[in-house]
């Protein structure tokens, strides 16, 4: 069986490239208007996404534009739940709309960061993932307690690595606050994917190697070089005889 992995990218969150990042993915992951995006966004995302054949997610984050949904903030599992119904719903409404099937979920920032890490946090987002439809697919950080909590709940889930993320040690991503916790050039980041994918290992911070289950890819449509990333990242799945392909339950 020939080698695959999804290549999945945020989107709708005001980068401005949206249009020509999404010919070179296989999923989009769409804010829902709590940490960036709003209803017209969501629906020109969505619109972009039918036309590439692209899957579409919902893309959930803490209701904090100022700060980019990357602040922590202390919510109980409740809110936590509600919080990502509301978020799921109103994309999935738009995507009914348009005719397109909302397929995975991928929570954003500082929700990501916390469900990795945290089990109750975990478990409350796979619960409403679940309660809005359990044929989505929960994308988590390869290997955490995002993953295990999808699992637990009857799940199908996809373990997620980073192309221009550095690794701790036990797993988790270093925070942005910490210097060179992002990858800025593509020598780090073609080494960083290929080590990935074909041997599943990644060089944590201090040197040392982490196993990594790579199901899914995420490129930041955010950064600066996102779509010289996203070419060169096309390139180097193609030379190595990786197909690009989206998740499915």
């Amino acid at each position: 069986m020939i080698p695959q992995i999804d290549l999945n990218c945020d989107l709708g969150e005001g980068a401005g490239q949206d249009a020509v990042l999404m010919p070179l993915i296989s999923s989009a992951n769409i804010a829902c208007g709590a940490h960036a995006g709003d209803e017209a966004t969501m629906r020109a995302i969505v619109a972009l996404a039918k036309g590439c054949r692209v899957s579409v997610g919902a893309h959930p984050g803490y209701e904090d534009r100022e700060n980019f949904g990357r602040t922590k903030m202390a919510l109980e599992p409740r809110e936590v739940f509600e919080l990502v119904v509301r978020q799921l719903s109103a994309l999935n409404r738009i995507t009914d709309e348009a005719g397109v099937a909302m397929t995975h979920v991928k929570p954003h920032g500082a929700l990501y960061n916390r469900s990795a890490r945290d089990a109750v946090t975990a478990r409350a987002i796979a619960e409403a993932v679940r309660a809005v439809s359990p044929a989505l697919v929960l994308y988590g950080l390869a290997g955490s307690e995002s993953i295990r909590a999808g699992q637990a709940v009857g799940l199908h889930v996809a373990n997620e690595v980073f192309a221009d993320r550095l690794y701790r040690s036990d797993g988790l991503l270093v925070p942005r606050s910490q210097p060179g916790a992002v990858h800025t050039t593509e020598e780090a980041m073609i080494a960083q994917v290929i080590a990935m994918v074909e041997r599943g290992t990644v060089q944590a911070q201090d040197g040392c190697l982490v196993a990594v289950q790579s199901d899914t890819l995420c490129l930041h449509g955010d950064g600066p070089h996102a779509l010289s990333f996203a070419k060169t990242i096309r390139k180097v799945l193609s030379d190595i005889g990786v197909q690009v392909r989206p998740c499915v339950a």
